[in-house]
């Protein structure tokens, strides 16, 4: 194989990608719309009860609603990622996943490629919503939104391999509701994204122990301190982590020869 033919090839998935998104014209709104009410609604409630938010890295006060915002991006991404799960799902069942695995190319590439797609679709999304979101007073430092772009496409790549790990253990599409309440939820909210580490650590001690293994936690603490011109290494080193640990379970669950798939098979 030529390397035309691996560019073909990601060119390919991440155009279809792009075409079901801009087709599908209510996904985008509702990928805004969620963490927009979360904004206004949420963060205004509890901007009133607690007033500000000490965040100790960057030893300041800033607003509630600056704090969350990068946790509403990560549940975009988030979101992303399991709407792309269901499309793998779907896929898999109308055949069309069976094509494609089937190519000649190393199937390593062709779920890398589906990551990529998903990827940019997020950062696409994440992007739009920063910029609504800038009417609401989350107004980070210029070049934030150029540092965070690392971070979002990091984050990305790490929630997209879960969701491909978790499209080869979904066996029917009808089970995808039940799997994903048990994955999106649990993730967003033991996790920093509606509120700081140590507010968690000062109120329940078990629970913040649950948080710092979350790698959506350290997700979202990528990008706040990207977004600000930070850079948190202990974050971005658990992410890549997790991104490898992801993507080498969604390889094996995807391997015809031993993974997931092949054995629901022989079980059926």
């Amino acid at each position: 194989m030529r390397p035309i033919h691996y560019y073909r090839c990601m060119r390919g998935i991440v155009w279809r990608e792009g075409l079901r998104f801009l087709n599908q014209r209510g996904r985008f709104v509702a990928a805004l719309v969620r963490p927009l009410v979360w904004l206004v609604i949420f963060a205004a409630g509890f901007r009133f009860v607690l007033g500000v938010s000490i965040i100790p890295p960057y030893q300041t006060y800033i607003p509630y609603e600056e704090y969350i915002a990068p946790g509403l991006i990560g549940m975009i991404q988030l979101f992303q990622a399991m709407q792309s799960t269901l499309s793998m799902v779907w896929d898999r069942e109308m055949g069309s996943m069976r094509t494609l695995l089937v190519s000649p190319l190393p199937r390593w590439y062709l779920l890398v490629s589906k990551m990529v797609a998903t990827v940019a679709v997020a950062v696409l999304q994440s992007y739009v919503f920063l910029g609504i979101a800038y009417f609401w007073g989350i107004q980070p430092p210029p070049i934030g939104y150029l540092t965070v772009l690392p971070a979002l496409i990091l984050s990305g790549m790490m929630l997209s391999a879960l969701g491909l790990f978790i499209s080869s253990a979904i066996r029917q599409l009808e089970n995808f509701a039940g799997v994903m309440n048990f994955v999106i939820f649990p993730m967003f909210f033991a996790s920093s994204a509606l509120y700081p580490l140590w507010t968690v650590r000062e109120a329940n001690q078990k629970l913040y122990y649950v948080c710092m293994v979350n790698p959506f936690t350290h997700a979202v603490e990528l990008v706040r301190f990207a977004l600000y011109e930070q850079f948190n290494a202990k974050a971005c080193a658990v992410v890549a982590g997790a991104l490898f640990v992801f993507m080498a379970l969604a390889i094996l669950g995807y391997d015809p020869g031993r993974g997931l798939i092949v054995r629901r098979a022989g079980a059926e």
